[in-house]
């Protein structure tokens, strides 16, 4: 009942993003800086805010009745075989990312793409890899 709670607050909360999104493209048309973005931001976190609860909704009161397909399901969650599936496959689409922010900071310096974005990518890219080495140095006094 918790999580249901949870899931129609978040619903609410990413209708009233998406409505204050739209309020703000409507009211301020030729706004500057940060005020020209901060309202498709809001559309898009609401919007997924929105979609997330409401399949969350959708799958509970989907599965609410059928107490067996609920019991596999939380079986096939738990199951090693998954769970090393999906460390392995956001393990390989981590190394993708590398190469991928890598390549696309290069385009981004010789495009002269403001140096601002540019910057934000670099930053988000060490602070990925600092995470990662992070982990990895947790990990292997744990192991």
């Amino acid at each position: 009942m918790k999580k249901k709670v949870r899931d129609y607050i978040t619903l609410t909360i990413g209708i009233l993003l998406c409505i204050i999104g739209f309020i703000g493209l409507k009211m301020l048309p030729d706004a500057q800086g940060i005020l020209q973005i901060l309202p498709y931001i809001s559309i898009g976190i609401g919007c997924g805010a929105f979609g997330h609860s409401t399949g969350n909704l959708i799958s509970q009161s989907a599965l609410q009745n059928a107490p067996d397909v609920k019991k596999r399901i939380a079986i096939e969650e738990k199951d090693e075989r998954n769970i090393a599936i999906a460390n392995r496959a956001k393990a390989k689409a981590y190394d993708a990312m590398l190469y991928i922010f890598g390549t696309l900071m290069l385009i981004f310096a010789l495009l002269n793409v403001s140096l601002a974005a540019t910057l934000l990518l670099v930053f988000s890219y060490l602070f990925i890899v600092g995470y990662s080495i992070f982990y990895r140095l947790k990990y292997e006094k744990e192991m």
